[in-house]
Parts: C-alpha cells; sequence; structure tokens
C-alpha cells in the first residue's frame, strides 16, 4: 500500500494550513502511516490538499534552495553571484548563469527540477486520493471537495506555469506515476494544458479575503492568467492581449474579491514588504511564513552579507555573501528614486542606530566596511576597471534591503509573508497589454496605470519631475521600470525574454548570446538517463 508521507502529508501538520510546513526534502520518517488509515475527516482532506503549498515555498522563494528563483534571477540582468575572493566560485555555477553557458549537467538545474515536479506529484496524489475518497467516511460535502480540487488544479496549473517557463518542452502528467515514463509534449502541448486547467477553474475558487490570501483563492488564479496572457505570444504564439485585460480587470475591479473587499495598492514602497504585511490590501497570493510559528521567511542564505551584517539591522541572522546588485541595475534608479535608498544596503555600513562603523572581515578586515556600485578588486587598487565576475570582494554590490524583519526585540520579527502577487504587478500587466494592442505605444490608461504605483517611489515635491507622459512611457522604458518595482521578487527572467533583452541584451559582464535556444534550459542529463522519452530541448546535446 502506498505511504502518505512519501507523497502528501506531513506528519505533525498544524491545524492552521500555512504557519507551518515542510521543505526538507529528506524527511525523517515517524510512521508508515497509509492512506487508508488517514483520510478519517476534513481536517486530514484539507491537509492533503495544502500539502503541495507548503512544499512549493522550497523552490519558489528565495529560501536557500536552487529552485525557480535561483534560476529565475541570475541569469538576468539585476542579480549576480560573484566569486568574492576565495568564496563563491562554487564549481562555477554562478558564471554560467550570468555568461548564459550552463551545461545539460547543471547539479542546481536539477535540484529545481526535482523540487517542482515534486510538487506536481504531491499535487497529482492528493488530487486522485480526493477525488476517490467516499465522502459520508469523512464527514464532509460534495461542495467542499470540488472547492479543494479546483483549488489543486489551478495550483498545478501554477507548477506548470514555472515548469514551461524554465524547459518549455516537458511531459503532462496528471495522475501518479501514470505513465511511469512520460514522453515530453512540445511547448504548445504544454500552454494549452495550462490555459484549459486555469479558465475551467479559477471561478470555483474562493474569492480573496483576508482569510483566503493565503490559500489559492480567486484573485491569484486570476493573476495566473493574466501572467499565462501575457505571455501567450513567447509561450503559446498567439496574441491574448485583450485576455489579459480583462483578466486583471477582474482584479481591480474587485470582482475576484480583495483583503478588504477590493485590493488596493499600498500607501508606500516599504509596507508591503514589511514584517506586518500579513493581510495586506496590496497582497493577491502569499505565502503565509511565520516565525512564531516555527516557519519564518528566511532569506538570509542568498539575499544577505556576512554575519557582520548582523550588526547593521540589529537582527539574528547573516548570509553567505551570495547575491548582489550588478552595477548596471543599480545605475537604473536616479538619485531621487526612494526605491534605490529603501529597498538596498549600499555605501558605509554602521551598527545599528549608532554611527560606529561596523568593519570587514575579509578583503577589508579591520576596515571600515562599505557596500559599493562596483564588481573589483578595489583593495588592491583597482578603482576603474569594468571589472567581471571574478574579481568580487565582500563588499562588491549593493545588497538586498526589500523586506525588513524588524529588530530582534520586535514582537513581530521575521513575521513577513512572501507576495507572490501583488496588485502592482496587475497594473504593469494590464498597461503592458495595452501597450503591445496600441502598436507598442502608450495610451493615456497605461500611462495612468504605472504613474499610480511609481508615484510611491518620489517624494511630493520630486514627483511632478517624474512622473510618466504619452511620449516617455515606451516599451522599453516600461521594461526598466518594472525591473526597478520588482528587483529581488523572481519575475524578472521571463520580462526579459518576453520582451527579447534575454538574448539580445546587454549588461554589466555580460554579452548577448543571440542564441534563441537560450530561452529555455535543458532537461537535465540525469533524469534523461532515467526517462529515455524525455526529449533534449533543441541546441543542446542529446
Amino acid at each position: 500500500m502506498k505511504t502518505i508521507h512519501k507523497y502528501g502529508i506531513c506528519i505533525g501538520f498544524l491545524v492552521y494550513v500555512f504557519n507551518v510546513g515542510c521543505t526538507n526534502l529528506d524527511e525523517k520518517l515517524y510512521s508508515s502511516l497509509n492512506k487508508e488509515n488517514f483520510y478519517n475527516n476534513e481536517l486530514e482532506v484539507k491537509q492533503a490538499a495544502l500539502r503541495p503549498l507548503t512544499h512549493m515555498q522550497a523552490w519558489l522563494a528565495p529560501t536557500g534552495q536552487s529552485g525557480y528563483y535561483y534560476h529565475a534571477e541570475l541569469g538576468s540582468d539585476q542579480l549576480a553571484w560573484p566569486q568574492k575572493g576565495k568564496h563563491g566560485y562554487d564549481a562555477g555555477d554562478h558564471f554560467r548563469q550570468h555568461y548564459h553557458t550552463w551545461t545539460i549537467n547543471e547539479l542546481r538545474l536539477r535540484i529545481a527540477w526535482d523540487l517542482m515536479w515534486g510538487g506536481v506529484g504531491f499535487i497529482n496524489a492528493a488530487l486522485g486520493d480526493i477525488e476517490a475518497l467516499d465522502l459520508g467516511k469523512v464527514g464532509m460535502t460534495e461542495e467542499k471537495r470540488a472547492l479543494l480540487v479546483a483549488q489543486l488544479k489551478v495550483l498545478r496549473g501554477f507548477h506548470y506555469m514555472r515548469i514551461m517557463d524554465l524547459w518549455g518542452n516537458v511531459p503532462i502528467v496528471t495522475k501518479l506515476g501514470v505513465p511511469l515514463n512520460p514522453a515530453t509534449e512540445d511547448r504548445l502541448q504544454v500552454f494549452n494544458f495550462i490555459k484549459e486547467e486555469l479558465e475551467a477553474n479559477v471561478d470555483k475558487l474562493p474569492l480573496t479575503t483576508a482569510q483566503t490570501v493565503g490559500e489559492v483563492s480567486r484573485a491569484a488564479g486570476y493573476a495566473m492568467l493574466a501572467e499565462l496572457y501575457l505571455n501567450a505570444e513567447k509561450w503559446g504564439g498567439i496574441s491574448l492581449w485583450d485576455d489579459c485585460i480583462k483578466a486583471c480587470d477582474e482584479i481591480i475591479s474587485g470582482r475576484a474579491g480583495g483583503v478588504g473587499g477590493v485590493p488596493t495598492l499600498a500607501r508606500d514602497i516599504n509596507e508591503l514588504f514589511s514584517n506586518r504585511n500579513a493581510s495586506h490590501t496590496e497582497s493577491l497570493f502569499q505565502f503565509e511564513f511565520s516565525r512564531k510559528a516555527g516557519f519564518a521567511f528566511d532569506w538570509g542564505g542568498f539575499l544577505m552579507g556576512y554575519d557582520n551584517i548582523r550588526e547593521v539591522l540589529q537582527v539574528g541572522y547573516g548570509g553567505w555573501n551570495a547575491f548582489v546588485v550588478i552595477p548596471s541595475a543599480f545605475d537604473a534608479y536616479g538619485d531621487k528614486d526612494l526605491r534605490k535608498k529603501d529597498w538596498f544596503l549600499f555605501g558605509p555600513q554602521y551598527k545599528y542606530a549608532t554611527n560606529i562603523p561596523i568593519l570587514g572581515t575579509e578583503e577589508w578586515n579591520g576596515k571600515p566596511f562599505v557596500y559599493v556600485n562596483s564588481i573589483r578588486r578595489e583593495s588592491l587598487g583597482d578603482l576603474n576597471s569594468v571589472g567581471s565576475m571574478a574579481e568580487g570582494e565582500e563588499n562588491s554590490g549593493a545588497r538586498f534591503n526589500k523586506y525588513k524583519s524588524g529588530v530582534l526585540s520586535d514582537p513581530s520579527y521575521m513575521e513577513n509573508k512572501y507576495i507572490i502577487y501583488r496588485l502592482t504587478e496587475i497594473y504593469f500587466n494590464k498597461a503592458e497589454a495595452l501597450m503591445r494592442k496600441n502598436g507598442g505605444k502608450a495610451t493615456a490608461e497605461a500611462v495612468d496605470l504605472i504613474n499610480s504605483v511609481r508615484m510611491r517611489a518620489f517624494t511630493a515635491s520630486d514627483w511632478p519631475g517624474e512622473r510618466y507622459h504619452l511620449d516617455d512611457l515606451t516599451l522599453a522604458e516600461l521594461l526598466t521600470e518594472k525591473g526597478r518595482e520588482f528587483i529581488f521578487e523572481g519575475k524578472r527572467r521571463a520580462d526579459l525574454i518576453r520582451f527579447g533583452d534575454f538574448i539580445k541584451g546587454s549588461w554589466w559582464d555580460h554579452i548577448p548570446t543571440n542564441d534563441a535556444n537560450k530561452e529555455i534550459y535543458p532537461i537535465p542529463q540525469g533524469h534523461r538517463a532515467i526517462n529515455v522519452n524525455l526529449k533534449q530541448n533543441p541546441g543542446y546535446p542529446g
């Protein structure tokens, strides 16, 4: 008999659905509970249905695993993981991402494949079990089962959308283990499957509210559809700009619900990412991380510097000094832009609430520590070169400060929720669709949409000189502004590909490949060795 442990349940899963979960794929097996003995009541059914969502944070959020987030950011034009002295070369993994020279044997890509397809497996297992339930035995109505089934199918569509984004041509599997070695389908078939899955189920989802914003609710479903339609030319070979606009309007109007009834924008650039961002009116879909529940959103690994940063922020976490903002991305912000000041650690760093400098520990050991907008050997006197991925130092590049945990003594310390979709993204999606329909030129509505979110990044006195007009909101400027707004949010790769800049664009220490095959990753060779029916993507050996 199949055990619940492998495909559906974390033993000891807490009653409130999203406050805890399982992130370690090597889970300790405390029992061999089989499904025939598990589904005894409605709570246990919900636990099975929610397991795929708790697993999703392991590959989607920047919590330290080499999943979707790693690949969405490090091949793009904003973040990099350069070598810093003796640290961070890591067999050249991050260099190959930055230069688009990855191979079919990338370990981190294989980890991403395992994590993301593992999520599909959890969903298919839960769907198979729940659809076969004897409802009388568990005391559950058909309406509640139908709701869980719809949520799982939409969540599966989201998984497939991210899988398709990375690999393009992949199998379509809707039953656990059937077939055993599924064959590759072309990207158009995968796109159509996702489209049908979402469209058939989105209106069956519960309205988004403060209670459902951490679940697969209707605004989340329409946000997925808006993203799918926005990328339809690249992913499916068809233009669906009107469909994108309609999906956005379902959210903007409040017909899909929202925290407080109708979604509304955050008043400033920081409140949505604060440690009190639970049930924010701009959030459409979020991970319910919680330190108090033992499941904190720990962004330290990828995004924070070494342990000396603890004294700067008065926090209990340091990091691997991994991701940095590349110089050309930091230069994209004007000096009046509040995001440049508030979302990054930059310049001299001081002990919290003092003017006492913190000190370096590597190249700048014992000297005042200053984050600089360069990636080169300044400690050795190089103050003028462009630098390279191999020439970083401990202080190279501006650093992450978008989500703020609060200090250790804050009662809400590290209570941050991770935002997957927010209303600002819907404004950008609708504005882009309007411009694409208009031959790439801005419309008055598109300008108003972007201005309504951009204005938060400037003081009232600076805003008149910073607002967009019909003649200066070009598609190229829209892409740049979207980069400024969504930096660190795992969105950049898909945007660059849609605009044609992923393979044709130049940025710091990166020259274009002009190779369309690099818009999707290779199928990991180790998995092709296991499943002979997986066809390698074009342009890669095998």
